[in-house]
């Protein structure tokens, strides 16, 4: 039985391995070569429109991302509102053409204010009706720190927006993310316990701390860029989204943590980032995990094997 249940996990492993190769090379051969690549990633540095649109139909499992905000940050160009809603349109429409038929698309905004109308109102609810996608679910992110506001509550969340492109047929993995802290744990009813022995269900109300930085406080997974995603949120997201092997886009790599969290879960993984600066970053910050979690796994080998 152990040898009929190792030869099978060779025979997936090889599956992947050459999923991977085929769909990796795939994508060199639509966009060129890439400014880096490492095993089951690459990078691209450039606009993300104008990549995603010399690529073919159907090809992401899962895109995860978070686009410049438009409110003055180093790293993006101002634009006017009307403007800046037809550049989103564009690059979501590009994700939608790209992305497998139950594929999956996970979109992080935060608020913008429009003079005269609102002080701070939620990017995605002027998105909602210009986006392909199905919207399946708001997810809030809780940050637990943040602005101390005197004339209005103080903002301490974010966004995720849920959309799939098949409302009958999408990736949900609830078992890799339930939440094994449980209230009651043991409380039946009619002799049977009431909740799952695994956890239960995150809700849609998430409470991860973001990414600080300071001198005394910054957080241990804190590089230079301005705004950086914490690795739990992402962590979450893909495992729920994808599959082992299934391939992740993000357009709007930054610092890198969506490829991290991709390798790091078995995934495949390709980002843009139009920043030379924050390639290297993310390049740099992406091996360093890599030679991390080779460490840990030799480290468990040694005293599990």
């Amino acid at each position: 039985m152990l040898i009929v249940i190792t030869e099978l996990w060779v025979k997936v492993g090889i599956a992947n391995l050459m999923k991977s190769d085929e769909q990796l090379e795939h994508i060199k051969k639509s966009l060129g070569r890439p400014t880096h690549e490492g095993q089951n990633y690459l990078i691209y540095s450039g606009d993300c429109i104008a990549l995603m649109s010399r690529m073919t139909d159907s090809m992401v499992d899962l895109t995860v991302t978070s686009p410049p905000y438009n409110i003055g940050k180093e790293y993006e160009k101002l634009l006017s509102l009307d403007e800046y809603l037809d550049w989103c349109e564009q690059w979501i429409r590009e994700i939608h053409r790209i992305t497998v038929p139950n594929g999956t698309f996970w979109l992080n905004l935060g608020y913008v204010s429009i003079p005269q109308r609102a002080k701070a109102i939620p990017l995605p609810y002027l998105l909602w009706d210009r986006s392909p996608f199905f919207m399946l679910q708001e997810v809030v992110w809780h940050y637990g720190a943040g602005v101390a506001a005197k004339r209005f509550y103080s903002p301490r969340n974010e966004k995720f927006i849920w959309y799939v492109k098949n409302s009958d047929d999408y990736v949900f993995n609830l078992d890799d993310v339930r939440d094994p802290n449980v209230k009651y744990p043991n409380q039946k009813k009619n002799g049977k316990l009431k909740c799952n022995t695994i956890g239960k269900n995150p809700m849609d109300v998430w409470q991860f701390p973001k990414v600080t930085s300071g001198q005394n406080r910054s957080s241990k997974e804190r590089t230079s860029h301005p705004a950086q995603f914490p690795v739990a949120v992402i962590d979450r997201i893909i495992k729920a989204s994808s599959n082992a092997g299934d391939l992740v886009l993000d357009p709007f790599l930054g610092s890198g943590t969506t490829i991290e969290v991709a390798l790091a879960n078995g995934r495949l993984a390709v980002g843009f980032e139009l920043k030379e600066e924050y390639v290297e970053m993310a390049v740099r910050r992406i091996e360093s995990a890599i030679k991390r979690q080779a460490q840990e796994r030799a480290q468990r080998t040694l005293f599990t094997g």
